[in-house]
């Protein structure tokens, strides 16, 4: 499991021209689920992203969570993060999850986010999203479990 995240002031996602979720200050959370993630991979996966120091304290120094400042999360599924690009031009992406899998594992994320209380919005998966963001920093950090 791959996720990608990035420190934000808001964020949206919105399919078809409408707005399906947004954020206020938080997080924006990409994440793969690939063929060989297990629900033990969520776990960690849930508790890396809820206690994971990157917000600023009152000195300006990493120490806080997202739990800490009370932020609020979105997450959306984003196979491509699985791509291997190591042959020729054309991205790979044999090591995906297959779709039902992986929105499963994606939405037993979500609840497990949601356990560590958080307030956890997504996105819809398997749609073609817009999604923007104010990337505060910018600050942008991968994790793999």
């Amino acid at each position: 499991m791959k996720s990608l995240l990035q420190v934000v002031n808001n964020a949206c996602v919105n399919v078809e021209g409408e707005t399906i979720n947004s954020i206020n200050k938080g997080l924006l959370v990409f994440v793969a689920v690939e063929k060989n993630d297990s629900y033990n991979s969520i776990e960690k996966m849930a508790k890396k992203i809820a206690n994971l120091r990157i917000f600023h304290d009152s000195d300006g120094k990493s120490n806080l969570s997202i739990t800490d400042t009370k932020g609020e999360i979105l997450l959306i599924s984003q196979f491509t993060l699985s791509a291997n690009t190591n042959k020729g031009l054309r991205p790979s992406f044999d090591n995906s999850a297959p779709p039902k899998l992986a929105n499963d594992m994606y939405l037993s994320l979500k609840a497990q986010i949601e356990l560590q209380g958080i307030t956890t919005k997504i996105g819809l998966f398997g749609a073609y999203m817009q999604v923007s963001l104010i990337n505060d920093g910018p600050a942008t950090y991968w994790l793999s479990v």
